[in-house]
């Protein structure tokens, strides 16, 4: 898999003409969903390297990440004379750039992308690693390439435009690779003021974040191996995003998993001995800026039967990533459905 070039902008302007100029295109496309269309397409609009580019413009949120949007993308580029040889950019969060580089990839069997994320879930994970995709049939991204843009743009300028909520779903992303990483990051994260925050120093945080992802990206880009490192907190995680989204209570991604980070840090200290003190603080971190996701015992067999579809599993055993130590990385972990429900115990006794 080819690596994409990511860039820290210091001047989107510059930054964005420079890669549109190093992809040699006939037609210009520049995918949006109606908040982005609104909030941060204007500010790329009156860019001279932008003045011919095709908008095309989707729902946003999860709930359009379907078969049924990707469809209406590749129409619109089909109608509007895309060729092989055209470049389209993706202008938004995680929804955009996954389902964006989805249709980049497979129409006319894949056209050259740039992303240029907008959220802070997309700069630090969804439009860095060449994963693409879209849900389905209930489940989380289960149809989907591995498919890199040619350069992913990172302005922390878009973030002022983020609210709480959305800055925080971007952030437990991060807390995940500085548990993968560093004590010194970790720590960096949680001591961070999520409530007055600093914009270049999380432009700093961001870059160190990005960084390594793409370290193990690098490493592994089909995810044989190390990469599923990057699946810390994701299976339980996963399930509980599709269990929201089942009752009709959908929740951001990065809050999912932050709850999984909960349940799979808990077993990281059973199984493998992640340590009891970093484990307490930072659940308390997790419950204090995510609060908690209400379930019963009732939905644990609803649970397990996600995480039966946890892409990571294979011979039909469900896999988790786990801890020893703060950087001390464990792939490759089984749990029995018993040790599950004993997860979601915990979730449910330090949570509530």
């Amino acid at each position: 898999m080819s690596k994409q070039q990511v860039i820290i902008c210091d001047n989107l302007n510059e930054n964005l003409s420079a890669a549109i100029n190093q992809c040699p295109h006939d037609k210009l496309f520049v995918l949006t969903d109606e908040h982005t269309r609104r909030l941060c397409l204007p500010i790329i609009a009156q860019f001279d390297c932008m003045k011919d580019a095709t908008e095309i413009c989707i729902g946003a949120e999860d709930v359009n990440k379907t078969l049924e949007t990707l469809a209406t993308v590749w129409k619109t580029l089909g109608d509007e004379g895309a060729t092989r040889h055209s470049l389209l950019i993706n202008l938004g969060g995680g929804m955009v750039t996954d389902l964006g580089g989805f249709a980049a990839s497979t129409f006319k069997r894949g056209i050259k992308y740039i992303n240029i994320p907008t959220t802070l879930l997309a700069m630090v994970d969804a439009s860095v690693g060449g994963k693409t995709g879209i849900n389905f049939n209930g489940l989380k991204n289960e149809i989907g390439v591995f498919s890199p843009a040619e350069f992913v743009l990172i302005d922390t300028e878009f973030l002022k435009s983020l609210d709480t909520y959305n800055l925080l779903s971007g952030y437990a992303e991060m807390l995940k690779h500085g548990i993968i990483s560093t004590t010194e990051h970790w720590a960096e994260l949680l001591n961070f003021d999520m409530n007055r925050i600093d914009y270049p120093a999380l432009q700093t945080l961001v870059a160190h974040s990005v960084q390594i992802k793409e370290d193990i990206v690098a490493q592994d880009p089909f995810e044989k191996g190390i990469r599923k490192a990057l699946n810390l907190g994701h299976t339980v995680g996963h399930a509980f995003e599709s269990l929201a989204l089942e009752t009709n209570h959908p929740v951001l991604h990065g809050y999912a998993v932050a709850w999984g980070i909960v349940c799979e840090l808990y077993f990281s200290h059973l199984k493998v001995g992640f340590p009891q003190d970093k484990l307490r603080q930072t659940v308390r971190f997790i419950k204090e800026h995510y609060g908690v996701m209400p379930f019963d015992c009732k939905q644990y067999e609803r649970l397990y039967e996600f995480m039966t579809h946890d892409k990571k599993n294979s011979a039909g055993i469900i896999n988790f990533t786990l801890m020893g130590e703060i950087g001390d990385i464990r792939i490759n972990q089984s749990a029995n459905k018993e040790e599950i429900f004993e997860m979601l115990d915990f979730y449910r006794e330090a949570m509530g």
